[in-house]
C-alpha cells in the first residue's frame, strides 16, 4: 500500500485506528475455545465488526507462532480475510544480520503478504535495509516504546552526542535510511508529550502508536502532539477492542469500542 492510499483511507473514514489482533486463545469467549477453528472464527468476527471504523490491522505474530504450524495457518487465513483496503502490519519485531533479515522480509512481504513489518534497529542499517528494498511495503522501526524497560536503554543520554538520548539518535539516523513513504516508527502512547519532541525530529513520517486503551494512553494527547498534515498516525488498540466483551456478543462489544475511537478521531482530523 502506498502512502497516498493510506492517507486517502484515513481521510475517507475519518479514522486512524489500527486494531491489534493479539488473539490469546485462552481469552476468547468460552463458546469458541472448544472449537477447532475458534481463534480464526473470533478474528473474522472482530474484522467484520470493526472494518468500517478502522484503517489498519496489526497481527502480533507471537500469539500465532506460539501455536506452531496451526498458528501460522490461522495467521495466514486471518491476513487473507482482512479487506485489501486496510493496511496490514506484522508485529514481528525482527532484526538480524542482512542475509537473515532478507529471509524475514521474504516471510512477511511475500509468503505472508503484509503491507508492513515491525523491526528492531539495534544491529544497524544493514539489518534493516533488506526490508526497505521492497516496493510499496513499509518498515516500522522501534523508536520509543512505552514499557517500563524502555528506561534501561532508550532514554539514556549519550556522552559523545552532547547528552542526546539514545532513542533520539535512533530516530535521526534511521530516518535517513528510507523515506516517509516506506518508513514508520513505533512510538508508545503512555508518555504522549514525548511526541512533541519526536515530531521535531521526524515531522513527516507516520507513527504507529500502541498503548492507547488497556495500557492507559490518551487518544486526545497522542492526537494533539502526533498528528501532522497527512494525519501521520496509526493508533493501535488491541485488548480494549477485541476483548471488550467476553460473551457471545463479543463482536458487538468490539464494534462499540471501535466506533467510539473513530468518532473521537474524527474530531481531531
Amino acid at each position: 500500500m502506498t502512502r497516498q492510499e493510506l492517507v486517502a483511507q484515513i481521510l475517507s473514514k475519518k479514522s486512524y485506528l489500527c486494531v491489534g489482533l493479539d488473539t490469546d486463545p485462552l481469552k476468547i469467549p468460552r463458546h469458541l475455545q472448544s472449537k477447532p477453528d475458534g481463534v480464526l472464527e473470533f478474528n473474522k468476527a472482530i474484522i467484520d465488526a470493526t472494518k468500517d471504523h478502522c484503517v489498519s490491522y496489526k497481527i502480533n505474530t507471537a500469539f500465532y507462532e506460539s501455536q506452531g504450524i496451526k498458528g501460522w495457518e490461522i495467521m495466514e487465513a486471518t491476513l487473507a480475510y482482512i479487506p485489501k483496503t486496510h493496511f496490514t502490519i506484522a508485529d514481528a519485531k525482527r532484526g538480524d544480520i542482512g542475509n537473515t533479515s532478507s529471509q524475514y522480509a521474504k516471510t512477511f512481504f511475500e509468503v505472508l503478504p503484509f503491507d508492513a513489518v515491525t523491526v528492531a534497529p539495534y544491529m544497524g542499517e544493514d539489518s534493516v535495509r533488506p526490508f526497505l528494498e521492497y516496493i510499496n511495503k513499509w518498515t516500522i522501526v522501534l523508536g520509543l516504546t512505552s514499557n517500563a524497560g524502555s528506561f534501561d536503554f532508550q532514554r539514556l543520554s549519550l556522552a559523545d552526542m552532547d547528552g542526546k538520548r539514545l532513542y533520539e539518535q535512533v530516530l535521526e539516523t534511521t530516518c535517513k535510511w528510507g523515506s516517509p513513504s516506506n518508513l514508520m516508527f513505533v512510538v508508545g502512547a503512555t508518555r504522549a508529550s514525548d511526541l512533541s519532541d519526536i515530531r521535531k525530529i521526524i515531522p513527516d513520517h507516520f507513527l504507529l502508536v500502541p498503548g492507547v486503551g488497556a495500557q492507559g494512553g490518551s487518544l486526545e494527547e497522542v492526537s494533539k502532539y502526533g498528528l501532522n498534515r497527512d494525519a501521520g498516525l496509526l493508533v493501535n488498540a488491541s485488548r480494549a477492542i477485541i476483548f471488550a466483551g467476553g460473551g457471545e456478543d463479543f463482536a458487538l462489544a468490539a464494534k462499540k469500542v471501535a466506533v467510539a475511537y473513530q468518532e473521537e478521531m474524527a474530531k481531531y482530523l
